[in-house]
């Protein structure tokens, strides 16, 4: 399989991953020109649209990508409906297109039906986690986004994680914040800010990576609690997450 990233809009990424027949899946065009513009020139047939949520950053390319291939399905959950989608997915179906077969995962927290598309390894996780960060709880609570992370941890390390913005410099400022003699987090941040200043794209990155750089899955760490004002383990883990999420919001 071949992983293609594209940038879109002010720090979006629309991802298109490509089977060995040059036949792809395209997630979560917030524009289409860009998406038309790569499967002209790398001669790609595209066999489905995949979307995460309804936030128009996510969709905004489904009319246009209609108009060129009005024949394109279109998976998301039910509160994609009426931003095109034909084929709405619930937790655990399976999507069997061509070469591939996704699994979704019902993510809720950044949107109440904020879905992923899985697929070993790569997991197209939309607005629910960023490269150390996570995202913002615009509809749903913070006990659903602590348990829709949850999920996410509890898959295979090797794990891709697309996600669809390119937010890492600033949640890696965040992290630095939070856990300031944590070395990990310290060099991550550097090679990151090397990564932008050159230009280049600092995802996908790993669960492993994930897992030792981004405070939202590290709500267990004494010193993350201490830091931000919490006894350590006097409080659920997910008010533990409450506390930072809201943090991160004013930072």
């Amino acid at each position: 399989m071949e992983l293609i990233r594209i940038s879109a809009l002010l720090d979006n990424y629309i991802w298109l991953l490509c089977d060995e027949d040059k036949r792809c899946v395209i997630i979560d065009p917030a524009e289409s020109q860009p998406v038309i513009d790569i499967l002209a020139a790398n001669q790609l047939i595209p066999v489905a649209i995949f979307l995460t949520h309804h936030h128009h950053d996510h969709v905004g390319g489904v009319p246009g990508l209609l108009i060129k291939h009005p024949e394109l399905p279109v998976y998301g959950p039910e509160e994609t409906r009426r931003k095109g989608a034909t084929q709405i997915v619930h937790e655990h179906e399976t999507i069997e297109i061509a070469h591939f077969s996704f699994r979704v995962m019902e993510l809720p927290g950044h949107t109440l039906g904020h879905i992923a598309f899985y697929q070993a390894p790569h997991l197209f996780c939309g607005d629910t986690l960023f490269s150390g960060g996570c995202g913002r709880l615009f509809e749903g609570t913070a006990e659903q986004m602590f348990s829709s992370l949850g999920k996410i941890s509890s898959l295979p390390d090797d794990t891709l994680i697309c996600c669809a913005h390119e937010y890492t410099a600033a949640n890696m400022a965040f992290a630095k914040a939070v856990l300031p003699d944590n070395q990990t987090i310290h060099n991550y941040y550097q090679k990151i800010i090397e990564r932008r200043e050159n230009r280049q794209a600092t995802v996908p990155t790993t669960l492993q990576t994930e897992k030792k750089i981004n405070v939202f899955l590290n709500c267990h760490n004494i010193d993350l609690q201490k830091n931000i004002g919490i006894k350590p383990n006097s409080i659920s883990l997910s008010s533990v997450f409450q506390q930072l999420r809201a943090y991160k919001d004013q930072f």
